[in-house]
């Protein structure tokens, strides 16, 4: 049987970091030696919680401590460095006779797959968003795709038998009035590009079939796919996560009723202003439900509203953190909703833990996963935001009461969500879709 060492690399961000360190792991439990690229500064935010099973090692590269704010030199440096660092390793794997045999590169990494190609080394892309987001590229910026023209908001795309996709549910920089197209428009079509260089390359979805069939059958007419997610940490043992622990949050939510708290997190990217974050508190406190709420930044708001803020969690049943161990708060009993900016990875915790989602999308894929949850799967609803993308407290509260109350809407979207949770369970057990598929990429890849 061929021995394979897999070179995994991502770009240095929790978003990117988190499914692609738990592929990693996954394939050196299964045998497989894998080396594991990313930025210095990105490993060195997780470097206490990085997973170590036997066979997996870490190569950082550097990106030479510029700025993340200045995109254009930054992501110019990473490719720089990054495509150094590849080659090298590349090198030294044929040296030690340990060669590399797959590189598994993601989002933002298209050089990677030149690497690849020109050090002939086979090449697998890790789709680490939905498969519907990546159908949605496929047409747009694939062969065949608008070319040279402009998406306009007219533009929808159908995909087999899901609902018609239209411009505000497509991700948002796709379309030219959003301020990330200019960079992100030409970094998509050189990934489809990558990919069409190869007679039929080879995806690894985060995703599983039986949740997005319809979306893996309309990429499987022209890629290799293969659903391998959901790439989540299930365990203590790895979490990835890029913040320090207080864990006081977990004996707070013990003191609460089943199914009673309001979960609300926005992910490590997303910027609330501080109307949104004074209407959220208002919707929450309103609501009259106990809740966890995660802020990162409230210790440098304006003294109005962080007095505001003290104010109003001395007189309600509610908690804010600056982080928690979002899988270990999502599986807790008490956990009855989950307000969530829909970030995929947001997405499938929320999922695999079985949590009714209101979704609060803000840009990139958010806005598709929400349209996922609402109008695919079932398993949520939308919140609906007004021009400043912010989502006012009756909304909050109109949305609480439908995911949370006694009406048939909200039994029907906890019945999904528990029905959804059964089926992520039953695609990574011994035999099941995800499972036969990750035997699968070891045995052809």
């Amino acid at each position: 049987m061929k021995h394979h060492h897999y070179l995994i690399t991502c770009f240095p961000i929790q978003g990117h970091i988190n499914p692609t360190l738990q592929l990693a792991k996954t394939l050196a439990t299964l045998g497989a030696t894998v080396t594991f690229a990313t930025s210095a500064s990105g490993l060195k935010r997780v470097h206490d919680r990085l997973p170590s099973p036997d066979g997996l090692t870490y190569a950082p590269f550097s990106d030479e401590n510029t700025p993340a704010s200045d995109t254009t030199t930054y992501m110019t440096n990473i490719r720089r460095c990054g495509t150094e660092s590849l080659i090298k390793i590349i090198q030294n794997s044929l040296d030690t006779g340990w060669p590399v045999t797959c590189l598994v590169y993601s989002l933002l990494m298209p050089w990677a797959a030149k690497v690849a190609r020109d050090m002939n080394v086979p090449s697998a892309f890790l789709a680490i968003q939905c498969a519907a987001a990546f159908a949605i590229y496929s047409r747009l910026f694939g062969g065949g795709s608008i070319d040279g023209g402009e998406i306009d908001s007219s533009v929808c795309v159908k995909i087999q038998d899901l609902p018609t996709f239209s411009s505000c549910d497509f991700p948002t920089f796709v379309l030219p009035q959003n301020y990330m197209h200019s960079f992100m428009r030409p970094m998509m079509t050189e990934h489809m590009k990558e990919l069409e260089t190869l007679p039929k390359p080879l995806v690894l979805l985060n995703t599983f079939q039986e949740l997005e069939q319809e979306a893996i059958k309309e990429l499987e007419s022209k890629l290799n796919v293969i659903a391998i997610g959901p790439l989540i940490a299930t365990s203590n043992s790895f979490g990835g996560d890029l913040d320090n622990e207080d864990k006081n949050y977990l004996q707070w939510l013990d003191s609460k009723q089943e199914k009673s708290v309001v979960y609300i997190a926005f992910g490590s990217l997303v910027v609330l202003s501080n109307e949104q974050k004074v209407e959220i508190l208002k919707g929450l406190v309103e609501s009259k439900r106990p809740f966890l709420w995660v802020v990162r930044s409230l210790d440098s708001e304006e003294e109005e509203v962080k007095n505001m803020f003290d104010q109003e969690i001395r007189n309600c049943d509610g908690m804010i953190v600056t982080w928690c161990s979002q899988t270990e708060v999502l599986s807790h009993k008490s956990i009855g909703c989950f307000v969530t900016h829909c970030g995929w990875n947001s997405t499938l915790e929320g999922l695999v833990s079985g949590v009714p989602l209101i979704g609060c999308p803000h840009y990139s894929d958010q806005t598709t996963n929400a349209k996922l949850v609402e109008d695919v799967w079932g398993n949520g609803v939308r919140a609906r935001m007004n021009g400043e993308v912010v989502m006012k407290r009756e909304e909050l509260g109109k949305c609480l009461d439908v995911v949370m109350g006694e009406e048939e809407r909200g039994k029907e979207i906890r019945k999904r969500a528990w029905l959804l949770r059964g089926m992520a369970m039953d695609a990574v057990k011994d035999g099941g879709s995800t499972y036969n598929n990750l035997r699968k990429v070891i045995d052809t890849s």
